[in-house]
């Protein structure tokens, strides 16, 4: 009897199942009478031998995405303290000062800890679309094509995590560098381990694949506003996709992508599946983490939550490990007092901390990985640089005026493209501070990781000619995958 099991190398970049609370047993005796396999055992054989086991491999793809290494906090947490937003305050190389001071190497605790992370929500989802395909009758097909979906879409979402950090910006070079392997098998053995990496235009290419293909399957919605919230349906197909795109710099698709979800004029809101629109700014984050503003989020509850050192909430807030950089986003001029987006802080000691998780521990806020906000304001930038301005200052608006109503752009901010361009990415560092992208956005537009210094600590710029522009590959996959720097 084939077990799905964890072989000690496999962690190496991370093929790991997570089967969604289900417990993993090995084994099984010819003697099954005397010796019966457990009802808990999951197996090659019966992994999939029922509905209920099924629904568990699929929550498991989720949970592999909530994973403390990553959406679960420190994806957010290494991501934002490469910008220069925060100010480090410990010296913690376990809560991202590697990232923060621009010395992570190939065998720093979260280069290796995100790369397994991610391949291991990669493998869940290559697992459970094989055994869908070996097992065809287990669910109805409308229900296998969506799970199909879903695993398509998690897999797109993890390989964009990795190929962002791990490889040169795809603007770089139109995506001629190096980029990821590309794991598309199901895993339960060491025998893959060796596989060259493809291009990053081949990573993208696979992750839009996966997404157009899971927006076709996916269901235009869920049954109540947690599940629209925390598992992928159409929309979040593509919204993702508007997130992929910009990152190209294919501005025509990302428009073509959000016109599925944004209406043609305010108030903007999705007109077909899941409703989404803005909401209150201040609700989303403390009191209505399911609404429609929240396209996929990462949920916590006292069971099930990440705390500790792994936790954005506890490190950039609760142990005061970072404070916001005053010649940063927070001293902006034109982030004024008024907006509602400031209330998102606390001073302690003269300085301000980002309490936009603010619950204290186990630290319940929900983490989002998508919200409608972030759609407006991608199709915004994308409606800018193709020189569609009042469109791109509608939506612009849109998101600042939600915040601070009576806030008027100055008109040199707006009247010309480049300006706009600029304005509207000093709004995404406002709107989408504490989430994972002010770094990425540096990257993809090729500009340098700022300077940033205290009294005690100081991290040099980092120019795009660099080498720790990007990070490094991990040891752990260099010594196992011997294909790897071919």
């Amino acid at each position: 009897m084939n077990t799905y099991r964890i072989p000690r190398s496999i962690p190496r970049f991370g093929r790991v199942l997570l089967l969604g609370g289900l417990l993993t047993a090995a084994g099984c005796d010819q003697q099954e009478l005397l010796n019966p396999v457990p009802q808990t055992s999951i197996t090659g054989d019966n992994a999939f031998s029922s509905p209920e086991r099924v629904q568990g491999l699929v929550n498991g793809i989720y949970k592999a995405i909530k994973a403390g290494n990553y959406y679960g906090g420190n994806y957010l947490i290494y991501s934002e303290a490469r910008g220069e937003e925060f100010i480090n305050r410990t010296s913690n190389t376990f809560t991202a000062y590697e990232a923060w001071n621009q010395t992570l190497n190939s065998g720093s605790n979260f280069v290796a800890g995100f790369w397994a992370a991610a391949y291991a929500a990669i493998n869940n989802a290559n697992i459970l679309i094989q055994g869908l395909a070996d097992h065809p009758n287990t669910v109805s097909e409308t229900l296998r094509k969506q799970y199909v979906a879903e695993a398509k879409f998690a897999r797109a979402l993890a390989y964009f995590s990795l190929v962002t950090l791990y490889a040169r910006p795809y603007n770089e070079d139109k995506g001629a560098s190096p980029g990821l392997p590309l794991r598309l098998k199901a895993e339960t053995t060491t025998a893959g381990n060796d596989l060259k990496r493809s291009s990053v235009a081949e990573v993208y290419a696979r992750i839009l694949k996966d997404l157009d293909e899971a927006e076709a399957d996916l269901p235009a919605g869920y049954t109540s506003a947690l599940l629209n919230t925390t598992r992928a349906h159409r929309n979040t197909a593509v919204a993702l996709k508007t997130r992929v795109y910009l990152n190209q710099g294919n501005y025509a698709k990302v428009i073509e992508e959000a016109r599925k979800i944004v209406s043609d004029a305010a108030p903007f809101s999705a007109a077909s599946g899941v409703a989404h629109r803005l909401q209150n700014i201040v609700e989303i984050f403390t009191t209505n983490y399911t609404s429609t503003e929240s396209i996929l989020s990462v949920p916590m509850t006292e069971l099930d939550n990440v705390t500790g050192q792994s936790s954005f909430a506890y490190v950039f807030n609760a142990n005061s490990e970072y404070h916001l950089n005053p010649n940063g986003i927070w001293g902006h001029t034109d982030w004024k007092t008024g907006d509602l987006r400031r209330t998102f802080s606390r001073t302690a000691s003269g300085v301000q901390f980002l309490t936009k998780y603010g619950k204290p521990s186990p630290f319940l806020d929900y983490i989002p990985i998508l919200r409608y906000a972030e759609i407006l304001l991608n199709y915004a930038e994308a409606a800018a640089r193709t020189g569609d301005l009042p469109k791109a200052l509608a939506l612009l608006k849109a998101v600042r005026n939600r915040s601070d109503a009576g806030y008027v752009f100055p008109e040199s901010a707006v009247s010309t493209q480049a300006a706009l361009v600029s304005t509207i990415l000093t709004e995404r560092r406002i709107e989408l501070l504490g989430e994972g992208f002010r770094s990425n956005d540096l990257l993809r537009n090729g500009l340098p990781l700022p300077a940033k210094a205290s009294a005690s600590n100081t991290a040099p710029e980092v120019k795009p000619s660099q080498s720790n522009y990007i990070f490094p590959l991990p040891n752990t996959e260099i010594v196992t995958n011997k294909l790897l720097l071919e």
